[in-house]
C-alpha cells in the first residue's frame, strides 16, 4: 500500500519537472504579457495572448506529470510572481483559485481526458480577466493600486478612456477561442512530436 501511495504522489523528480515547466508557462505568460502591455490602448488584449501562448506548455505539464499538483503549483508559481512583479492581487489570487479548479476537472478522469484537459485550460488561463474586469467592477480601487506599484497614471487614464462596455465580454469571448485554439495545438504538438521524441 505504501509502495502504491508513493507511485500516486509526486516524486522529488515530478516536482523538478513541475517547476520547469511552471518556469516556462510564467516566460510564457510574460511573453504574451508584453506583446500588447506596453500600449495601453491594447492592453485589452493581452489575456488573448497569454491564452494563445500558453497552451502547449499547460498541456505538457500535463502529460509529463499526470498528478495532482502539478496544476496548482503552476498556479502558485504564476500567481506568485505575478504579485511580486506588481500586478493586480486579484489575478494573482484567481490563477491559484482556478488552479486548484482546472486540476480537478483534469484529475476527475485522471488526466487522460482531451476533452476534460482542454477545458482545464481554458479554466486556468481566464485569470488574467480577474485584473481587467475590476476597470468596470471597482475602477478606483484598481487603479489606485496599480499607481502605487509603479504603473503611471497616464496609462491608466488611457486604458480607462478605452474600458468601453462592449470591451470586457469580447476579452471573454477572444481568451476562451485563444485558449480553445491553443490547447488542441498544444495536444497536437503532443502527439505528433513530443511523444515520437519520446519526451512524453
Amino acid at each position: 500500500m505504501a509502495n502504491e501511495m508513493s507511485k500516486k504522489g509526486l516524486t522529488t523528480r515530478d516536482l523538478i519537472t513541475t517547476g520547469i515547466l511552471a518556469a516556462l508557462y510564467v516566460v510564457c505568460a510574460f511573453i504574451g504579457e508584453l506583446i500588447f502591455g506596453f500600449f495601453p490602448v491594447l492592453t485589452f488584449l493581452c489575456p488573448l495572448s497569454i491564452a494563445l501562448l500558453c497552451g502547449p506548455v499547460f498541456m505538457l505539464i500535463i502529460a509529463k506529470v499526470p498528478k495532482h499538483g502539478p496544476i496548482f503549483i503552476t498556479g502558485i508559481l504564476v500567481g506568485g510572481v505575478l504579485f511580486v512583479t506588481g500586478m493586480y492581487w486579484l489575478m494573482c489570487l484567481a490563477y491559484i483559485i482556478l488552479g486548484v479548479a482546472a486540476e480537478l476537472v483534469a484529475g476527475s478522469t485522471n488526466f487522460k481526458s482531451k476533452t476534460r484537459n482542454l477545458f482545464a485550460y481554458m479554466i486556468f488561463v481566464i485569470s488574467p480577466i480577474f485584473s481587467y474586469a475590476m476597470l468596470w467592477i471597482n475602477r478606483d480601487a484598481y487603479v489606485d493600486y496599480l499607481v502605487k506599484n509603479g504603473t503611471e497614471q497616464a496609462y491608466m487614464d488611457t486604458m480607462i478612456a478605452n474600458a468601453h462596455l462592449w470591451v470586457l465580454p469580447a476579452m471573454i469571448a477572444g481568451n476562451l477561442i485563444c485558449s480553445c485554439i491553443s490547447g488542441k495545438f498544444g495536444q497536437h504538438l503532443l502527439r505528433k512530436h513530443f511523444e515520437k521524441a519520446g519526451l512524453v
